[in-house]
């Protein structure tokens, strides 16, 4: 049987010739879809802050700002793939697609970096200063805490509460096999995508989204292992705050990155893109490779040293 190509559809023809010969730029009409953006963010932020504080509640906020959020990317995208298909972009306008997403993942780059520099200074300046390492910090370690010793994880907070530390053998190595995996089986879709076979390009793709969702669903039970079993919460020190920040926020971008290769994948299903024009694919594919990045440093850094 011969396996079918991503060969290039007449709707794709037409795009692709009306790119080529306009080199207008195209504005589109205004749009609902960035506000819905910001509230469903604004939902978000502010269902996290309750479900700290407060609990229940918050858990309810945080849903619906997810649901919000997952609901405009549908539609935005939608959008955008229906502007697309009808030939409205010129090439100036795929050049402005990729220069945004390159901007847009380098925004990504410095917003993880500043929770890496909290941890940093926790771990190297901080806790030695608590600990008097050097004779310049002795009075601090004699007035603040005088029974404070200077180790990391720090497993025991100011109020005395003790805590464990996330070993990284067990669910995060799974984890991080899991996005490894999952960064093989997408480069693997792309080289398909660009040979023209749609049915390696749907199943790859299918696995890479299964092995982000399976990830989703083991940090869930980590967390829960956490909470339950290790006495590891938000409150449990600096260790605690830094661990679910890094790792909570991770995997909030790994459910978008899910979401964003999910969408791909359906578009796949329908027909869409060929050897050529595929930018959506390739600006998912960049996404979730720096998702892999980011996790390979929580790994080193937050599980392991």
């Amino acid at each position: 049987m011969v396996e079918p190509t991503l060969g290039k559809g007449r709707e794709s023809l037409v795009s692709e010739a009306r790119m080529a010969n306009d080199s207008r730029y195209y504005v589109p009409a205004q749009s609902p879809w960035p506000i819905m953006g910001a509230v469903g963010l604004f939902l978000m932020a502010s269902g996290a802050g309750m479900l700290i504080s407060h609990g229940n509640p918050g858990g309810w906020l945080l849903l619906a700002g997810a649901l919000t959020i997952t609901g405009m990317l549908f539609g935005w995208f939608g959008h955008v793939i229906n502007e697309s298909m009808s030939g409205l972009y010129s090439p100036q306008m795929d050049r402005s697609f990729r220069q945004g997403m390159s901007w847009f993942i380098f925004s990504e780059v410095m917003f993880f970096g500043a929770f890496f520099g909290a941890l940093f200074y926790a771990r190297v300046l901080s806790v030695p200063w608590l600990g008097g390492e050097h004779l310049h910090h002795l009075s601090t370690h004699q007035v603040l805490w005088p029974d404070f010793q200077a180790i990391w994880p720090l497993v025991t907070t100011p109020g005395g509460t003790q805590t464990e530390a996330m070993p990284w053998q067990g669910l995060p190595l799974v984890n991080t096999l899991l996005l490894l995996s999952s960064s093989v089986t997408l480069q693997f879709a792309h080289q398909a995508l660009e040979r023209g076979h749609r049915n390696r390009v749907k199943l790859l793709l299918g696995c890479t989204v299964l092995l982000g969702l399976l990830f989703l669903s083991l940090q869930v039970l980590e967390y829960y292992h956490a909470y339950t079993e290790m006495g590891l919460t938000l409150k449990s020190g600096i260790y605690g705050n830094t661990f679910f920040m890094l790792t909570g926020f991770h995997g909030m971008h790994v459910f978008l990155g899910s979401l964003m290769l999910a969408i791909m994948w359906l578009r796949v299903m329908k027909g869409h893109f060929n050897a050529h024009h595929h930018f959506a694919f390739l600006a998912s594919a960049w996404y979730w490779h720096f998702v892999d990045v980011v996790w390979l440093c929580l790994f080193v850094f937050v599980y392991i040293l």
